[in-house]
Order: C-alpha cells, then structure tokens, then sequence
C-alpha cells in the first residue's frame, strides 16, 4: 500500500488528528513515517509586519521556535516508534509552508501525504489562506486531509 507517509504537524489538537491517523495508517501498511514541522523565518521587514530589532534578539527567536519545533517532531517520533513505526524526525526553515511540505515529501520519497485542515471557509479562507488547500492543488503526491 504506501511504503513512506509524510505527516505535517504544526502541533495543535487538529494536527494531532492528523498525526494518530498517519501512524496508525503507517502500523497498519507497513510503512515508515517522516514527522515535518514548518518553521518560520522571523519578518525582517517594515512591510512584513516585523518589528526592528536587533539581530542576536531575530537570532535568539529562530532558534527558540526551531527547538520547540523539533520538540513536536521528536514527540511524534517517540509516540509513533512505540507503536513500531519507524520515524524520521524533521523541521525545516521556510516562509512557504505548503511549499515546504511538498519538496520533503519529493526529497524523502513519500507515497503519501497526510495533514490536517481548519476547513475554514468564506472571508476566513480568504485571509487566512489555507496551505492544506495549495499542497492538495499542487502536489504530485497523493494527500490524505483529515478534520
């Protein structure tokens, strides 16, 4: 059936959702998992809607919010390995989230992404934007979208 499922968490309820089905599906076909967690780079720009400050203080932020990001990812690791799914633990840098999930998904070689989404709708959907909705427009990978 699948042989690699790429699982994004942000880490929220919803997410976790998403990731109990990604391990469960994973124990149940055999397969190996691949945890990703998105990091965001700090808005260094006015126009960004980043606020000017130092850069030991922009350094200092990165690397906090790269830590608690591996933290999601190494839980989802412990969590999924106790069950006996095999399971590399990822973050990666980038500002594009939907963008991001995609090439780890190529570069790891996954059959299958799974992820979760808000289901946001209207004027919400709009603003907000939904990434579970551009990585299902322009993955060549299937996805599996849980609520």
């Amino acid at each position: 059936m699948y042989e690699k499922i790429l699982v994004a968490t942000d880490g929220s309820n919803l997410s976790e959702k998403a990731v109990s089905s990604a391990v469960s599906l994973a124990a149940l076909s055999g397969a190996s998992l691949v945890a990703i967690k998105i990091i965001p780079r700090y808005p260094q720009s006015y126009f960004e809607g980043g606020l000017a400050l130092q850069a030991t203080e922009v350094s200092r932020i990165e690397k906090q919010w790269a830590d608690e990001g591996q933290a999601v990812v190494d839980q989802v690791k412990k969590d999924a390995e106790q069950q006996g799914v095999k399971t590399k633990a990822i973050t990666v840098k980038s500002d594009i989230v939907s963008d991001a999930i995609i090439a780890a998904a190529r570069k790891h070689k996954c059959d299958l992404i799974v992820m979760a989404s808000h289901g946001r709708k209207g004027v919400k959907r709009l603003l907000l934007g939904s990434e579970t909705q551009q990585v299902l427009t322009h993955s060549h990978i299937p996805v599996l979208v849980l609520r």
